[in-house]
């Protein structure tokens, strides 16, 4: 890899001007966190910020960001319409960074980076939550496939275009290394990720920082908690169904008693917040017992060990498991939530197939990047139109593209 650090992988990086390793930090930092003052550089060189670290600044332009924005309006489960207080991917996000941030400080960790990381891991995901990925994904089966973490990865790199000196968010090597493969080593990455990385140098082989390990595990047990949250809110199940399910029937009994004789919706929070302690407990215990046994001397050590080493125990991922097993029957293949995600594959599946076939039909900017209808780098692009829409937004086009009555403009 080359950039301004003049360094690759294994470098430690550059010491940013006025930066020392621990200075936005009241407490120190483990000797494997990645250093708040230090990076391997950005794609385009550019000046230092005053005052920020460089992932203090790529948080900045996550949540600047575009992308960022219409997360507010794309599903969670529920889509946007069924519910004022259903969580959308805008609050699950926020929901997955407070965690992550907590993890990270108790793990002596860099909660910059993974902040930022959190903010960002789902800004690739299309409008319908799982149902619109399904269909966007099924769609380009000829032509690659579809997977929101590698659109996460184009949107930060390129479809973003908000700056005069790049396109995306030209973002520290650490946070893109950490977008690309928090989920682990990526050993047969989607066509845009290989180029981009070959262009970056990701070091896709090997496990992502401690950092971007806390944000994938954050994500886990946000949406596993806030899924339990709206499937209660939308009354798909109630808490005496819950009562069996492990480490859950256990935060409901505290709960209970602590407040004896407390309301159905007051108890359902307190058994909420309890889960969610219960389980960052858990991680936190488990991450920090892996991290004693290594004890990797550098941020770079984690990337080398093999394994992950942040992680919930034995235990905790087997109750997660069976939790999540319940979600799966009671909440994800309800009879409500099927016949949304009915729907909303047949919006993205006819907008897919009507846009790839008559591109002329793409807003004028769009059709200025499109190849001829029905090959690849249409395809490509309609993808790429199609993921970026909010649930409201994809509705709306429907109606103007194949509603005879519907304006078609926006």
């Amino acid at each position: 890899m080359s950039n301004e650090t003049g360094c690759g992988p294994g470098c430690a990086g550059r010491r940013l001007a006025g930066m020392p390793d621990s200075a936005p930090y009241p407490h120190p930092l483990a000797p494997y966190a990645v250093p708040p003052g230090r990076t391997r550089g950005r794609l385009v060189p550019e000046p230092e910020s005053e005052g920020r670290g460089p992932f203090q600044r790529d948080r900045d332009r996550i949540v600047h960001s575009t992308a960022f924005r219409r997360l507010k309006h794309k599903t969670q489960v529920f889509v946007v319409h069924e519910g004022d207080h259903y969580r959308t991917r805008l609050t699950h996000s926020l929901e997955v960074a407070q965690i992550a941030r907590s993890v990270a400080r108790r793990l002596s960790l860099n909660e910059d980076l993974a902040e930022a990381l959190a903010l960002a891991h789902d800004l690739g995901h299309p409008p319908f939550g799982h149902a619109g990925e399904e269909a966007l994904n099924a769609a380009m089966a000829g032509f690659g496939g579809f997977d929101h973490n590698a659109q996460a990865l184009k949107v930060v790199t390129l479809l973003e275009r908000r700056y005069g000196a790049f396109d995306g968010l030209n973002l520290a090597w650490e946070t893109l290394e950490g977008l690309a493969k928090h989920n682990g080593p990526v050993t047969d990455p989607p066509p845009y990720v290989a180029a981009f990385a070959a262009r970056f140098d990701l070091d896709l082989a090997g496990h992502a920082s401690a950092e971007a390990q806390v944000a994938a595990l954050a994500d886990d047990v946000a949406y596993t908690n806030h899924d339990l949250d709206d499937g209660l809110r939308a009354g798909l199940f109630t808490l005496a169904d819950l009562r069996h399910l492990p480490l859950v029937g256990e935060a409901i009994g505290e709960a209970e008693r602590a407040y004896p004789g407390l309301g159905a919706d007051r108890l359902h929070h307190e058994t909420i917040r309890r889960l969610i302690n219960r389980m960052v407990a858990d991680l936190v215990a488990e991450s920090a017992r892996r991290l004693d046994a290594a004890a990797p001397a550098s941020a770079e050590a984690i990337r080398r060990l093999g394994a992950p080493v942040v992680a919930f125990s034995a235990a905790g991922a087997a109750a997660n498991a069976t939790i999540k097993a319940f979600l799966f029957a009671r909440m994800y293949r309800h009879f409500r939530v099927n016949r949304m995600t009915s729907k909303a594959k047949r919006v993205v599946r006819e907008l897919f197939a009507g846009l790839l076939a008559e591109p002329n039909c793409l807003p004028t900017e769009w059709q200025e990047e499109a190849g001829a209808p029905g090959d690849a780098r249409t395809a490509s692009l309609v993808c790429d139109y199609i993921a970026g829409m909010t649930d409201r937004f994809a509705l709306d086009e429907h109606r103007r593209l194949f509603d005879l009555s519907a304006t078609t403009t926006a």
